[in-house]
């Protein structure tokens, strides 16, 4: 199988699947990555000398901006890929 760009964007739409389909309440709070574990007002704080976020902190608002923000465009990516896939072989 050779390397190719579709197979690099394809493992990434990959990727953003599998951080979307993770479940908050069943998986997230289970190991303390749900939403309530972040600095409470650090996410929210706009000022020009913000704190600076945990790593923690900054993986937690990005798997939550991917399952708000991803959930629409990955459906149609999802069923273009799929076209593709039946299409090319």
């Amino acid at each position: 199988m050779a390397f190719t760009l579709y197979s690099l964007l394809e493992a990434g739409l990959l990727i953003v699947n599998a951080i979307a389909v993770l479940n908050e309440e069943r998986f997230l709070r289970k190991i303390g990555w749900g939403r309530e574990h972040l600095q409470p007002g650090a996410a929210y704080y706009q000022g020009a000398y913000a704190p600076p976020q945990s790593t923690k902190a900054q993986i937690i608002n990005l798997i939550n901006s991917v399952r708000t923000v991803m959930r629409f465009p990955l459906i149609f990516l999802n069923i273009g890929t799929m076209i593709l896939l039946i299409i090319a072989g």
